[in-house]
């Protein structure tokens, strides 16, 4: 008969339905559910209200109904009802009654690290030196980074994180306190440091991170720390993409490193790379940034970690990594191979080059071809057998001796087979990596301020691209010379203040000193002597470029305490020159 007519102006009236479906959310672990009125399941412990004519989904605020448009709706047939639990299970009607939340179970969360706890945010202050006026420091600046604690009441960050520090706090998770701590040690080379803290009540209830062997290609890792973008804790996970001898842009070295494609932002530094086990394999330290690159981030892994403490135990204070000081050249060659005499069952690497200031100058030589490392045999292209299937470049031998240690070393010389116990030391530097925390020198005669030369040094001056932007004697230098001894210094005049006396010089910026009256000038030290016991009648300075500076003595001596008045400078030399 088709179907009923119904009036005009009047909608239909909806059939009853038995149930009502809606979804809240909840820090535990389950975030939806559904509610039947008729039902006997337990919806929630809290009440949730619910208003006719909105979709049957979660409402915002804390039972406050949605409003709809300007106004909510109040008429008796959609007026807001709340559901609660009762004693048998059913939800029962409880009209405009405001019955109080339920706290939530925060205890139902499930960890997603187990050793998360053990993490902290560092909070460190930084004054860092001023290179262009080394009488002072900047301005003072702060940084919030990671770090987590170890056993021995100690705490594990990167060296960066704290370099340069006036004060240091750290605090736990879920903790509103930050606790001063005391910086023990600094591996600029390994970008690590230990800290730790005094107050008893920092250490409760905190189980130390546990450290785990060194990872393969493909094993699962996550990053913990307090990177950009919140106050609190944040997770990444990823797996191990690549292992090998990294460089250590803190350090300016090359050590072993593990490449991770978990995302590590400006933050994440110093907080632990923990594996499925829940044990620490590496600290984050540094991310690749570039264009054609995403989610490259990469980890100091277990063995420079596990070296930088036994260091600070072994000695009481970080000594460094050795090195061998060898440049050395690929042998791959085999013209280049028959030449040196090597046989056809023979690898090995020739010695280019020897550090001047290196123990191993006195017994190796160069065209020497380095063929095994303590009973390790070096291939033609410079590298050693890893793990299975992995080769990795020789040095990670030197690098896991320390400072004293001896190593045996056979070369080929004049196609005889010889073998020398040398015993390793650290890297001497002509330009040095880094100043470790002191103040840069100075000297101030007639307005020349001189310093020596390092790599903050012309970081500061030309900034993070001082490689390209730098002078190209100072860069020269900086890549290729070796020192001759262990005091030699690389001097400039950085700048000349401006006064009488000066006049005609005022241009000479970043030029290198190359003698004193006749004599060559090995350090600042040295040059700060020469002057100040000059009795001759002028003061001559030969600089790089085949440039002179000539002041008379009496007159640039008198000149300099009005120009040190003039610039509010305290001493015409740093405290380090004066002993």
């Amino acid at each position: 008969m088709g179907e009923p007519k119904r009036k005009r102006g009047r909608k239909p009236k909806a059939p009853k339905t038995e149930s009502m479906d809606f979804q809240f959310t909840n820090p535990g672990p389950s975030t939806t559910a559904t509610a039947t009125a008729a039902a006997n399941d337990v919806v929630s412990a809290s009440a949730v209200e619910l208003t006719e004519g909105s979709p049957p989904s979660a409402r915002r605020g804390r039972g406050r109904p949605r409003k709809i448009g300007k106004h909510v709706e109040k008429s008796p047939e959609r007026r807001s009802s709340r559901f609660v639990e009762s004693s048998n299970g059913d939800a029962r009607h409880v009209g405009a009654v405001v019955v109080p939340e339920a706290p939530p179970r925060w205890e139902s969360v499930v960890r997603v690290v187990p050793s998360m706890d053990a993490v902290v945010k560092v909070f460190c202050v930084h004054t860092e030196p001023n290179f262009s006026l080394p009488w002072q420091r900047k301005r003072q600046y702060s940084s919030s980074s990671s770090g987590f604690i170890i056993e021995g009441r100690r705490v594990l960050t990167n060296a960066h994180s704290v370099e340069h520090h006036t004060q240091v706090k750290l605090k736990k998770r879920g903790s509103d306190t930050k606790y001063l701590a005391t910086v023990l040690a600094i591996g600029t080379e390994c970008d690590i440091a230990l800290l730790t803290v005094n107050d008893d009540e920092f250490w409760d209830g905190v189980k130390p991170v546990e450290f785990g062997d060194l990872p393969a290609l493909q094993d699962a890792v996550t990053v913990v720390g307090y990177p950009i973008g919140g106050d609190t804790i944040s997770v990444t996970s990823g797996v191990v993409s690549r292992m090998e001898i990294l460089s250590y842009v803190h350090g300016s070295t090359e050590l072993l490193g593990l490449q991770i494609d978990a995302a590590i932002n400006s933050g994440n530094s110093g907080g632990p790379a923990i594996n499925d086990k829940g044990k620490c394999v590496g600290i984050a330290f540094q991310s690749l940034k570039h264009e054609d690159v995403e989610n490259i981030g990469y980890v100091i892994p277990t063995p420079v970690i596990m070296h930088f403490i036994r260091d600070y135990e072994k000695n009481g204070a970080y000594t460094g990594f050795p090195i061998l000081g060898v440049e050395w050249q690929k042998m791959e060659n085999p013209d280049l191979r028959v030449s040196m005499g090597m046989g056809p069952d023979q690898k090995g690497v020739r010695i280019r080059r020897i550090e001047p200031t290196a123990p191993e100058s006195h017994v190796l030589k160069p065209s020497d071809v380095i063929l095994s490392f303590d009973g390790v045999n070096i291939a033609n292209d410079g590298t050693v057998p890893f793990r299975h299937g992995e080769r990795i470049g020789f040095s990670y031998l030197v690098s896991q001796k320390y400072t004293g240690d001896n190593a045996v070393v056979k070369v080929l010389r004049n196609s005889q087979i010889l073998e020398f116990c040398i015993k390793l030391a650290i890297h001497k530097r002509l330009i040095a990596a880094h100043i470790k925390g002191r103040p840069p020198s100075y000297y101030i005669i007639g307005g020349f301020v001189f310093t020596a030369v390092s790599v903050p040094y012309l970081r500061s001056e030309y900034g993070k691209d001082y490689e390209f932007d730098a002078p190209v004697k100072l860069l020269d230098k900086h890549l290729y010379s070796m020192a001759q001894s262990v005091d030699e210094q690389l001097v400039v005049v950085a700048q000349v203040l401006v006064a009488d006396i000066n006049i005609g010089y005022e241009e000479i910026v970043n030029t290198q000193v190359l003698s004193f009256n006749g004599k060559p000038v090995k350090n600042l030290k040295s040059l700060a002597t020469m002057v100040e016991s000059c009795d001759d009648e002028f003061l001559k300075f030969e600089l790089e470029y085949q440039q002179i500076v000539v002041l008379q003595t009496k007159t640039a001596k008198a000149a300099t305490l009005d120009i040190l008045t003039t610039h509010c400078i305290p001493s015409a030399m740093s405290d380090d020159l004066k002993t």
